[in-house]
């Protein structure tokens, strides 16, 4: 019995096919134009047909090389649909699992949590999109992701969600100035009037400090700098750019250090919450709700 064509044959027939020239073909596959005369004229011994009239002005398939092509079509469409088959069937044996949070968790919160379910769960895939607590909540909303964690205050509107750690948020200066001479705490007013190093506008941390302010009748004043991420912050602040009022998660080392002075704020106390977040009208299933059940329970890093 004769054996059957080789794949990369039949490959190489569907390109000639397709580019009328066995050297364009064989240009494709990254092989000599030698290489592929020898291999063509094999699979048409092994088959015992012609299936390519090569000329000076190219190469054409024959009436029998036409009727071959489009079985030899059929077998790698075939041989595709089967890799990519047991590729969907491996991703679902390991696991999947994709994440939005926003960028203090993800930087402080969130690789811990991950690092206690993978170690339960070695081959779990885990895929995250770091971003600020506006973009996680569209994300959840689309159903893009299967669970988010973001800073903002309060419960986002159609999201479900849960509070799974506590934060605080600080203001700070760098030592030396004015804020840190004072005897007493800064009034409300006086921090909302001053600019402030601020994260961009759609993060929590930003929300979280504008709605403590508007609940005293205070509107922040536009930002000094406004940056991408609470480090940023942080290091300009540590620069002497100015003060800022930022996640105690960020700058808790700084603070013990004294490379950071916190300012009190009189009659303030910037509590928050940190919330999952995912679609409403489901539940997280699978590994979204091993995720959510470890950041519930894990405590948060004292600072």
């Amino acid at each position: 019995m004769t054996p059957p064509p080789d794949v990369e044959s039949l490959r190489l027939l569907v390109l000639v096919a397709e580019q009328g020239s066995l050297t364009a073909a064989a240009a494709e596959l990254r092989i000599s134009q030698p290489s592929a005369s020898k291999r063509l004229s094999r699979l048409e011994r092994r088959l015992g047909l012609r299936l390519v009239d090569r000329t000076r002005r190219g190469s054409a398939l024959t009436p029998a090389g036409r009727v071959v092509t489009g079985w030899a079509q059929r077998v790698l469409d075939d041989l595709t649909a089967l890799t990519d088959g047991a590729e969907a069937l491996r991703r679902e044996r390991t696991g999947r699992l994709t994440v939005a949070a926003s960028l203090t968790v993800a930087e402080h919160l969130l690789p811990a949590w991950i690092g206690d379910l993978r170690r339960d769960d070695p081959d779990l895939h885990v895929g995250m999109q770091v971003t600020n607590s506006s973009r996680v909540c569209e994300l959840a909303r689309h159903g893009d992701v299967d669970i988010g964690f973001i800073e903002s205050p309060g419960r986002p509107s159609g999201l479900r969600s849960r509070a799974v750690a506590g934060d605080r948020l600080v203001l700070v200066a760098p030592p030396g100035h004015r804020w840190t001479r004072r005897r007493r705490p800064v009034p409300p007013a006086e921090v909302a009037a001053t600019p402030l190093i601020s994260r961009e506008a759609g993060s929590g941390t930003r929300e979280a400090a504008a709605q403590a302010m508007a609940a005293r009748g205070l509107g922040l004043a536009p930002p000094l700098l406004e940056l991408g991420s609470g480090t940023a912050v942080r290091n300009a602040v540590v620069a002497g750019a100015g003060p800022a009022l930022i996640s105690e998660l960020v700058v808790g080392p700084d603070l013990a250090a004294g490379t950071l002075a916190e300012i009190p704020i009189e009659g303030m106390t910037l509590e928050r919450s940190l919330r999952a977040v995912w679609r409403t009208g489901t539940t997280p299933t699978g590994p979204a709700a091993a995720l959510l059940t470890r950041a519930t329970r894990r405590p948060v890093p004292r600072t």
